[in-house]
């Protein structure tokens, strides 16, 4: 029947609402503040959140917009025991299914939960379908090419698919690095996460930082809100630096610090930040003269290359 989360701090209504929904056949998980709720959906995915308005430690109305931030494609209906109707214009802008009045409108629980659950379950399916569909794009048996050069290439990827180490793609401009990171990401257990791809030679120093990293609200001129970087959006996932040789060397550094401990900052943060991205980097230049030359920290070549893979271009294996 699908997953039911009831965030209310009233022991009776909890206990209630609980019983009710479960004799439906719901999965029904219980949480008695926002900081609770948000735990609970974390860990157990409901497709459908009943939340009170009134929370010890918030608004339900503000909560709505967390809860839809985390879940997107989850349903919440709102709980109030006294019907307002500027929250309630509120809830519907912050992204709720719905906004009803305990004891008034008990009778609309179940009918509306069945609604909620129903868009809920569609959006789930559309979803997976276009990860599949994705997944089928990005496939090794997609990859066109029967010369030994190119088969060695997607053998070593499938290997390398199955793990969780850093992968270094090397290669000429179009011999589909990108193709292969997305086809590691979509054989990797991660494959269910966020792919992020960013190209390191289509950005300023600065404004590479800021996107890979993020930045605190005044951190530099026109930053007027705090933003995430591509890290904390593949966190769980993968990241896949395109063109890392042309990476500044300082940036370098603050990439080793993520291979080494999985933490980073923003700029104008002191607090780290904590994720588990797996990297897979790519370059079309060769770095072991990059390194001789001063422009590539041989530290972090050695966190990125755990495992290499070259593609060869078209005219070395003119077969396919």
């Amino acid at each position: 029947m699908g997953k039911v989360l009831i965030i209310d701090d009233e022991k009776q209504i909890l206990s209630l609402l609980s019983r009710i929904i479960g004799l439906e056949g719901y999965d029904v998980y219980q949480a008695a503040s926002c900081k609770a709720g948000i735990r609970q959906l974390e860990q157990n995915d409901p497709e459908v959140i009943l939340c009170d308005v009134c929370l010890p430690d918030g608004s339900g109305v503000e909560l709505v917009t967390v809860l839809k931030r985390l879940r997107p494609l989850s349903e919440v209906i709102l709980l109030t025991a006294h019907g307002n109707i500027p929250d309630g214009v509120q809830a519907i802008k912050n992204g709720a299914f719905d906004y009803i009045t305990k004891g008034d409108d008990n009778n609309k629980i179940l009918p509306l939960i069945a609604k909620a659950m129903e868009k809920a379950t569609a959006a789930y399916r559309q979803q997976q379908a276009a990860v599949t569909a994705v997944g089928r794009q990005y496939s090794f048996d997609t990859i066109i090419g029967r010369s030994p050069a190119i088969q060695e290439a997607v053998a070593l990827a499938r290997k390398v698919a199955a793990t969780d180490v850093p992968v270094l793609l090397t290669g000429e401009t179009g011999t589909g690095k990108e193709v292969f990171a997305q086809s590691i990401h979509r054989h990797s257990s991660r494959s269910g996460k966020a792919f992020v791809a960013i190209n390191c030679s289509s950005f300023s120093r600065d404004l590479l930082e800021s996107e890979m990293f993020g930045h605190k609200a005044g951190a530099f001129t026109g930053a007027l809100k705090e933003t995430k970087g591509l890290f904390e959006e593949a966190d769980n996932g993968t990241i896949f630096l395109d063109e890392i040789g042309e990476m500044a060397f300082d940036l370098q550094a603050k990439l080793l610090r993520i291979l080494e401990t999985g933490e980073f900052l923003k700029i104008g943060d002191t607090k780290p930040i904590k994720v588990n991205v797996r990297v897979i980097a790519a370059t079309n230049r060769d770095l072991a003269k990059e390194i001789a030359g001063g422009n590539f920290r041989e530290d972090l070549f050695y966190r990125l290359s755990v495992f290499q893979i070259h593609l060869p271009p078209l005219r070395e294996r003119a077969d396919d």
